[in-house]
């Protein structure tokens, strides 16, 4: 199976070139990504936690599902597709905002990303891949920041980023 491939932006989110993507966390090289945040209807966060067998942070609790675009893919198709590879299920996907951040893994790896966060509703249960997931729960958004503080190490360390952006996002806009 050929490796995916991320697409390399500059600051301004203009595509420069493809890497792989194990090679573009090992050099800390800015690529496009996006993260997904499934609310339901008492304004619960869905959250995943990664399948133990995950190369960097097995069984650490995320928002509902991140990835990397496609080449050729829009933003909302890539957080579509991979919201039912992940999740199982399918939501109208929002963009909302996109910021860049940076984070190192444990394992020495580094996310550099321009991420573009988007949001969905949805009220059902979803049906897990396995091999991307090992569970899954509801959390209301005022439960997951007071949670982050008092247990940061369950959660991934690039959520912890993207889930303060979002937060002071949902702060400043009406959605």
């Amino acid at each position: 199976m050929k490796e995916e491939q991320v697409i390399l932006v500059n600051e301004k989110d203009e595509p420069i070139g493809l890497m792989n993507k194990l090679e573009a966390h090992e050099k800390a090289v800015l690529h496009r990504a996006f993260s997904v945040f499934i609310l339901n209807s008492k304004n619960e966060i869905m959250l995943q936690q990664r399948a133990h067998h995950k190369y960097h942070s097995p069984l650490l609790w995320t928002n509902t599902c991140c990835s990397h675009q496609r080449a050729g893919e829009t933003n909302i198709e890539a957080g579509t597709r991979r919201l039912m590879e992940e999740m199982g299920f399918v939501a109208e996907l929002k963009e909302l905002f996109h910021f860049i951040y940076k984070a190192p893994f444990d394992n020495g790896l580094t996310e550099h990303e321009l991420d573009h966060v988007m949001i969905g509703y949805y009220n059902e249960e979803p049906k897990i891949n396995l091999d991307e997931v090992e569970s899954w729960k509801w959390m209301g958004i005022e439960d997951v920041k007071s949670d982050m503080k008092q247990n940061p190490e369950i959660y991934t360390v690039w959520f912890k980023i993207i889930f303060d952006e979002f937060y002071h996002y949902l702060e400043d806009h009406k959605i």
